[in-house]
């Protein structure tokens, strides 16, 4: 299973599964669809998710550090400022918050089932491998971090 770590880049994966929670809709029973909410809450969700992916990536910006998930050994410092004071993986949250849009905008509840999948394995093969590297590269100063911020929210 170790093949897979850091291998996929997460954008690719976001695009992997929305794909796929687009192919599951003609499944969906359309008892399963609603119609009154689904834009308002697509809209919400598209907006917390853009703004916290982008907060993510403009603190690694001026921290000058890679945004480059897949060789997290390049990171040249610790983020623990801005939203990094919230979540240990604002970009990754991002994401999944733009999936959980797709999937209100498609009106299918059981396209948004697809999301704890998502969660799983960002945890699994990008998270975790991320994690090892920076408790190796940063240390003390990693863990205490990693036991004052939550991995997503």
């Amino acid at each position: 299973m170790q093949a897979l770590e850091l291998k996929v880049p997460p954008l690719i994966l976001v695009l992997l599964f929305a794909l796929a929670m687009w192919v599951i809709v003609p499944l969906t029973p359309p008892w399963l669809r609603w119609h009154t909410l689904s834009v308002f809450l697509a809209a919400g969700f598209v907006s917390a998710g853009v703004v916290v992916a982008l907060m993510g990536v403009l603190a690694f910006r001026r921290a000058k550090t890679t945004v480059d998930p897949r060789v997290p050994q390049q990171s040249s410092s610790l983020v623990i400022r801005g939203i990094y004071r919230y979540s240990r993986n604002p970009m990754y949250l991002g994401f999944l918050l733009l999936l959980m849009a797709w999937g209100c905008y498609l009106q299918s509840g059981v396209a948004l089932l697809l999301l704890p999948l998502f969660v799983l394995y960002m945890n699994r093969f990008q998270i975790t491998p991320e994690e090892r590297h920076l408790q190796q590269k940063f240390g003390a100063d990693y863990q205490a971090y990693f036991t004052q911020v939550r991995r997503w929210l």
